[in-house]
């Protein structure tokens, strides 16, 4: 169930996902099973990733929860398997959370989630984060593996609301892209950008994050946007 990395270190991650997930933990289980299985099957993930998911995956996003505040409304951009909106769902039952994702495979695969889950803080909704940026304004947007910061910074800005943080996972490379995408987060307003490091204990290395807080409405970022498409329909799963 937690992969192969020896009896030890087998040990050793069981009581880091109890500790990480609490009582949430069989919900997670469900998940990861879900994961390894449809989600392998249809290309969500690669196949080589079936076995190393608490460590490299789940856990991975769950101690994001570290930075997130209580009660907030977040929207993960390009959430494909659901990582990590899926597992801060889980984690954090306070959290209300919107699952962005423009591929119709992969949002029937997330409404599966949600419903075999019973997560009824969740919804899926199948957009672009750059066509629906004047529906939102939250306190919270979240990104793994999307885009570059330079650009995802574009996509996710317009998503917040004043004072709004963007937590994006990211690795080696996470001071670098900072640095690079310091003009477009000029152009913005942004008031604040830090590196963060959250799981330590738990993952090795642990997360990085880059967080920068919005500051007055992104004008620009509205104004750069694509034009505006036809509304689809908003599905709520429960």
């Amino acid at each position: 169930m937690y992969g192969a990395p020896g009896f030890c270190g087998t040990i050793r991650l069981v009581g880091i996902a109890r500790e990480v997930f609490g009582d949430a933990l069989p919900v997670a289980e469900r998940y990861a099973a879900f994961l390894a299985e449809a989600g392998v099957e249809r290309g969500l993930i690669g196949p080589r990733e079936a076995d190393r998911l608490w460590e490299r995956h789940l856990i991975n996003c769950a101690v994001v929860s570290e930075a997130v505040p209580e009660e907030a409304q977040v929207v993960d951009i390009g959430s494909g398997a659901g990582l990590p909106g899926i597992v801060l769902a889980i984690v954090r039952p306070d959290l209300r959370i919107t699952l962005l994702e423009p591929l119709l495979r992969r949002t029937t695969f997330l409404n599966e989630c949600v419903e075999l889950l019973g997560l009824r803080n969740v919804e899926v909704r199948r957009a672009r984060a750059e066509d629906v940026s004047d529906e939102f304004a939250v306190d919270v947007a979240t990104a793994r593996a999307v885009a570059p910061l330079e650009r995802l910074a574009r996509w996710a800005l317009p998503l917040l609301r004043p004072g709004g943080e963007l937590l994006a996972l990211k690795g080696e490379r996470a001071g670098a892209e900072l640095e690079e995408a310091e003009p477009v987060l000029k152009r913005f307003g942004v008031r604040s950008t830090e590196l963060l490091q959250v799981g330590r204990g738990m993952v090795d290395p642990p997360t990085t994050l880059v967080r920068v807080v919005a500051g007055r409405e992104a004008v620009v970022g509205r104004r750069q946007r694509a034009p505006r498409r036809a509304k689809g329909s908003r599905k709520r799963s429960s």
